[in-house]
């Protein structure tokens, strides 16, 4: 492996100088580095990287660390430095061509992963043994070889006349080594991959090797021939050979000879290339299947073109145009090269291919650095040959190869310096077939012939005007468009270089072309090719000469032409008017001419009927065209002048009347760029207006400018803000867009008030705040939006918070809540399609939602909003994304701020500024009350209100807010469909009743009781409340374990925290008294087994206090006594039991006075006719309490004499053994009651 220097070849020239190796390897062919991330183009030992091209030129020493010892090895012998080649050169070569034998077998082994390691260390030896000798020899040609004159120096020494003799031989050795060599295109397929072993180490085949070895000899070759030349400045004469001409060999002819087998050589593998590359992808692919193939046609370059400068030879374009040239002649041509070229399927492609490619390499400079700034070697003679014969072939030119040779030219142009023949060449050919589309069937264009827009247009030939082009421009563009690329390029350039006259050059020849005939021959697609042309012309040359000739050269067209494509013609002039605003030229000539035809197509679109929808269709194109171009003239100009002003006439009037939904979304985006656009420029005005040391000359234009743009919002106010403002409440006009236009005309008002129309006046902001924001009649999806605008400006808002005019703040957060509660409301003008939806709040639009929670987020930032939660001393507040739970919590810090006051006066500014939040709230939740139902509408209402009736409780116990409590209350709890009993309330209006009912009752409670004025109504209204839904939410079934969710109980059992909820308990158990255990004689109430539940349940969430004794329990009783139903008895026992348990008992163990009392009046109602059913009940008493029971056998004695004397037949037997049952149950009490009974003989007959 000593021989093997793979590893090395890698050295970079830096690293080589840190170790003192400089030029210690000769330099040689090698694409085995690798330049991933280096920016490296050839290998550190290449002849370009490492110096030896630019030696070679300069003529220094090729190696000047090398051959410096006596003597050196070659081939494996060794040799005396300073005269082997002279003594030994024959033997020297024929050893160099036993080398070359030996790297030809090792080919013929055949090479796996197994052997490749072996032939790629015995290749690379061989190699290397072979390049060491070539520069041996151009090492001893410069330093050893000495120059004898041959007519007066007589040799003296035979060494002498072998050195006089070494130029010959060395000319006829090397035209022997190349003859033996042959050609590089006949070499058999070279495998350029390499293989990697375990160190990473690249391993090459031996046919790499041959590949690189021949390309080494070819270059040193002709590097040899050179360093002759340069040595002798004579014709050094061959001695054994003759030229193919039959003249004798020299070292001119034999370089020559071999610069065009060369040549032949490099363009036959570029050949078999181009053969297998697509015309899409010709420039993507190169044509040199390594670097090092790239190398020598950057060496061949370099070297040529320095021998021309001293007439030694051709040119290198000479040399390649005079093979090339070749590939065009028949077989039968005399002039052939003396090495065959292999024919290409497309000569004209293969040779604009070359050139491209080739023309790249002179920016490589004789480092093989590339420099863009280099000076290159133009070829447009050849090229100018090379367009003409590709344009005049007979049967017409392909667009798929035209693409490719125009893509290549327009390379060739980066490159070259600006060529005006090329353009003429190529205006010649397209002028005759303008009215091609110039497309490729199996290819369509990423952008169509007729370009959408006329900013479209205008980007498209700014495109072509750009210095760097789409590597993919075959796909994305036709041959015309990559002519434009080429006349843009070369124009613009040469006007750079020269003045103006190449423009009037290509001018004159262009506008030659054009006159009445040929104006009228222009089909549509020659129409748009006319415009995209002289847009261009326009784009790199003079704007305003071109603008005029296109419409001088459109009159030309016919009047029926002219009707099937105003449209088009329409972009066109619209794309001039945009270049003029972006090289900010006066507009005006074309605006005033434009605006016109914009009126009359706007008129006869108002007149339209809606049935003539091709007509109307037609039109609006046409008014789309002006609209779009217009926003793009605005948005482009740099400042706004009365030509401007000229574009905004009353056409735009008839438009906004006769424009349907969609069409209105057009023209109000448009509206919002041109506002946004003059409010933007108005605030640059305004800032170099305020800067110090304004001269008067500049401080006199600004004002002109800002009188020109308050001209212009004038002409927007008058001719849209009218028809906004007559569509508050329409439908069509989309919600978003309506907001969006009337909050830019806001801003432009208090920007600039003075424009602003009379009827808006003074106050221009506030008015049309009051319009769009505050005016509840207003679509609430217009309201939400608007005011996020507004409220997103916090200069506006706080210059309208600190005005003192209106209370902006409050009059917002009245807005704000009418949004949130109309939020499943779609539409307030009409009863059709009233709600989103009427099953689910999912059917509120989601953008809706999200601005509803913009609006709020805004909202709470508000100085007002803020005072307000830090008064109710709440501390960090996240701002919820839900809308309907921000409202609760501001809802609630009302409330609590309120209560939080102490004096009188703020409490009552509080309770004004409350309802001043409230507005007409009513109104705003009158629509979920009608005939259609929203669910989720209901839900959000009576939830809602409740919480505003809890937690403004004590605002509504002020006499000053107890209106809107009554109106509330029968609005909602109390409206005439519950009145009426017959009539079921819809199910999701009992719904909501049911979650939101407790909420009520709280707040209800607590107005009763901390009213200012007390009035029997408010606790009237309570209990009709309470009366009207006890029994609507009681469960069907008293087997239903749920009665714990009635809404009633649950208002009881979540009222901890409220203060004198006694009174609401109390409340319920006299409605149950009145309501609910009213028997009409002996007819028990309806559903009483479910009352019985409700107040098991109301005992068991309460303390059972005197007024459920006095009250309930005689109810209880008579279901004891009067009714039979078992289930009614059970639960009924259930109560009774858990009265009795409850009844506190005093601290000398008598029971408590009432429910003594209770008991003893039951036993004077029922003790005679139910005295069975008395004792039954007393029985269970006992059991329970039995003192309750022996504080009555008194009275229960009484009752049975009553009885017995009643009825008149003595001692009642049953009735007596049923009464000493009870008894004996009372102890020893009860015991001598019986006794005494037994003694008692009053009755005994």
């Amino acid at each position: 492996m000593d021989d093997c220097y793979v590893a090395s070849t890698f050295l970079t020239d830096s690293l080589e100088l840190e170790l003192g190796t400089e030029w210690c390897k000769p330099p040689s062919f090698s694409c085995a580095f690798d330049n991933r991330g280096l920016g490296q183009n050839f290998s550190g030992e290449s002849y370009l990287a490492s110096g030896a091209l630019k030696r070679l030129i300069l003529n220094l020493d090729p190696l000047p660390t090398n051959f410096e010892e006596d003597t050196v090895e070659i081939f494996g012998i060794q040799w005396v430095t300073e005269t082997a080649l002279v003594n030994s050169s024959r033997d020297l070569f024929n050893l160099f061509r036993q080398q070359l034998y030996n790297l030809e077998t090792l080919l013929q082994v055949s090479c796996d992963f197994g052997k490749i390691s072996t032939l790629h260390c015995k290749a690379d030896n061989i190699r290397k043994q072979c390049v060491i000798f070539l520069h041996y020899v151009k090492v001893f040609i410069f330093r050893c070889l000495k120059i004898q004159d041959a007519e007066s120096y007589v040799p003296v020494h035979p060494y002498e006349t072998l050195e006089a003799q070494l130029p010959s031989v060395l000319v006829d050795e090397l035209h022997g080594l190349l003859l033996y060599i042959g050609h590089l295109s006949e070499l058999p397929n070279i495998h350029l991959g390499a293989y990697l072993n375990q160190n990473q180490t690249k391993l090459f085949p031996p046919s790499w090797h041959l590949l690189h070895l021949y390309l080494d000899i070819h270059w040193m070759a002709l590097e040899i021939l050179h360093m002759l030349g340069e040595k002798f400045k004579q014709v050094i004469y061959g001695h054994q050979f003759v030229s193919l001409s039959g003249d004798n060999l020299t070292n001119v002819s034999l370089f020559e000879e071999h610069c065009e087998n060369l040549f032949c050589d490099l363009i036959s593998l570029s050949i078999n290339r181009y053969d297998k590359v697509r015309p899409s992808e010709a420039l993507m692919c190169h044509h040199c299947p390594c670097p090092c193939i790239k190398e020598l046609w950057i060496l061949l370059i370099h070297l040529l073109d320095h021998r021309r400068k001293w007439s030694l030879s051709e040119s290198f374009w000479n040399w390649l145009n005079k093979l090339l040239k070749t590939l065009f002649e028949k077989s039968s041509d005399l002039r052939r090269p003396s090495t065959p070229i292999i024919q290409s399927r497309d000569p004209l492609g293969f040779s604009w291919w070359i050139i491209a490619h080739v023309a790249s390499f002179y920016q490589f400079d004789r480092h093989g650095v590339p420099d863009e700034m280099r000076q290159m070697e133009s070829n447009w003679k050849f090229v100018e040959e090379l367009l003409k014969q590709s344009l005049s072939i007979q049967d017409g030119i392909l667009e798929e190869q035209l693409r490719m040779y125009l893509q290549c030219c327009l390379t060739l142009c980066d490159f070259w310096e600006p060529n005006i023949s090329i353009v003429t060449i190529l205006w010649e050919y397209y002028s005759k077939n303008l009215n091609s589309s110039f497309s490729i069937s199996w290819l369509p264009l990423k952008g169509l012939v007729n370009n959408k827009s006329s900013l479209s247009m205008l980007e498209m030939v700014k495109t072509c005007c750009c210095d760097k082009q789409d590597p993919d421009l075959y796909k994305s563009s036709s041959s015309y468009t990559i002519f434009l690329c080429i006349l843009a390029k070369v124009v613009k350039r040469a006007m750079k270089n020269n003045g103006p006259h190449p423009w009037k050059q290509v001018k004159g020849r262009i506008y030659s072309k054009f006159h009445q005939k040929r104006m009228e021959e222009l089909t549509e697609v020659g129409l748009q090719n006319f415009f995209n042309l002289f847009l261009l012309l326009a784009a790199v040359a003079e704007v305003e000469d071109v603008a005029s000739h296109i419409l001088d050269l459109l009159n030309f067209l016919k009047p029926t032409f002219i009707k099937s494509q105003r449209a088009l013609i329409w972009k066109g002039q619209m794309a001039f008017l945009l270049l003029y605003a972006q090289k900010n030229l006066d507009i005006g000539v074309l605006a005033e001419k434009f605006s016109c035809d914009f009126r009359e197509k706007a008129k006869e679109f108002l007149v339209s009927k809606n049935d003539e929808m091709i007509q109307r269709h037609n039109l609006w194109t046409l008014l789309s065209i002006y609209i779009d171009g217009v926003q793009e003239v605005f948005e482009t100009s740099n400042c706004l002048c009365p030509s401007h002003e000229k574009l905004l006439n009353d056409g735009f009037d008839m438009l906004l009347r006769a424009c349907r939904e969609s069409e209105l979304r057009t023209v109000l985006s448009f509206l919002q760029a041109v506002l946004a656009r003059v409010r933007s420029i108005h605030q640059q005005l305004c800032q170099e207006l305020q800067r110090e040391n304004v001269d008067l000359i500049v401080q006199s234009s600004l004002s002109a400018k800002e009188r020109h743009l308050a001209a212009i919002a004038g002409a927007l106010w008058k001719h849209f803000f009218s028809f906004l403002k007559s569509q508050r409440m329409a439908q069509i006009v989309p919600p978003s867009q309506l907001a969006d236009a009337a909050a830019d005309f806001t801003l432009l008002a208090a920007d600039m008030p003075s424009t602003a129309p009379s009827d808006l006046q003074p106050q221009p902001v506030i008015s049309i705040i009051q319009l769009y924001g505050w005016d509840d009649i207003i679509c609430p999806q217009v309201v939400a939006k608007y005011l996020s605008h507004l409220l997103q400006n916090s200069t506006l808002c706080e210059a309208l918070s600190h005005s003192g005019c209106v209370s902006f703040q409050s009059s917002t957060i009245r807005s704000w809540i009418r949004c949130v509660l109309q939020m499943y409301i779609k539409n307030l003008s009409g009863p059709d399609d009233l709600f989103t939806d009427a099953i689910s709040e999912q059917a509120v639009e989601k953008d809706y939602v999200e601005q509803l929670a913009e609006l709020t987020r805004l909202l709470f930032k508000l100085s007002e909003v803020k005072d307000i939660f830090s008064k109710a001393q709440v501390g960090y507040l996240p701002i919820p994304e839900d809308p309907k739970k921000a409202l609760v919590q501001f809802l609630e810090a009302v409330g609590t701020t309120y209560r939080n006051l102490q004096t009188l006066s703020d409490k009552s500014a509080m309770v004004t500024k409350s309802l001043e939040y409230l507005g007409e709230v009513l109104k705003y939740i009158k629509p979920y009350l009608g005939k259609k139902i929203s669910s989720a509408g209901l839900q959000l209402t009576y939830g809602m209100m409740g919480i505003l009736v809890k937690s403004w409780a004590q605002i509504f116990a002020t006499s000053k807010a107890q209106k809107l409590l009554f109106r509330i209350i029968d609005c909602l709890l109390l409206p005439h469909t519950v009145l009426q009993q017959e009539k079921e309330l819809p199910a999701p209006m009992l719904t909501a009743i049911q979650k939101s009912l407790p909420l009520y009752l709280q707040g209800m409670c607590i107005i009763c009781c901390q009213s200012q004025n007390p009035n029997a109504y408010l606790n009237q209204l309570l209990g009709n409340v309470i009366e009207q839904y006890i029994g609507r939410f009681l469960p069907a079934s008293p087997y239903v374990t749920d009665v714990g969710q009635h809404p009633v109980l649950l208002a009881l059992r979540n009222s901890a925290t409220i203060p004198s909820i006694s009174s609401l308990k109390k409340c319920i158990v006299q409605v149950l008294r009145k309501s609910c255990f009213a028997f009409k004689g002996s007819a028990p109430p309806p559903r009483l087994a479910s009352i019985l539940v409700f107040i098991l349940q109301l005992f068991k969430e309460t303390d059972v206090d005197v007024s459920d004794i006095e009250l309930l329990l005689p109810g209880i009783l008579q279901c004891l006594v009067l009714v039979n139903e078992p289930q009614v008895k059970r639960l009924a026992t259930e109560n009774l039991q858990y009265v009795v348990k409850a009844c506190q008992v005093g601290s000398e163990g008598e029971p408590a006075a009432q429910l003594t009392s209770v008991f003893r009046q039951f036993i004077q109602d029922y003790g005679i006719r139910y005295s069975h059913q008395v004792y039954s009940i007393l029985e269970i008493v006992a059991t329970l309490k039995q003192q309750i029971v022996i504080s009555m056998i008194s009275t229960l004695t009484q009752s049975l004499k009553d009885s017995e004397l009643k009825w008149g037949l003595g001692k009642n037997i049953e009735q007596r053994e049923a009464y000493r049952k009870l008894l004996s149950r009372l102890g020893q009490m009860g015991q001598d009651e019986m006794q005494r009974l037994e003694n008692d003989n009053t009755y005994i007959l």
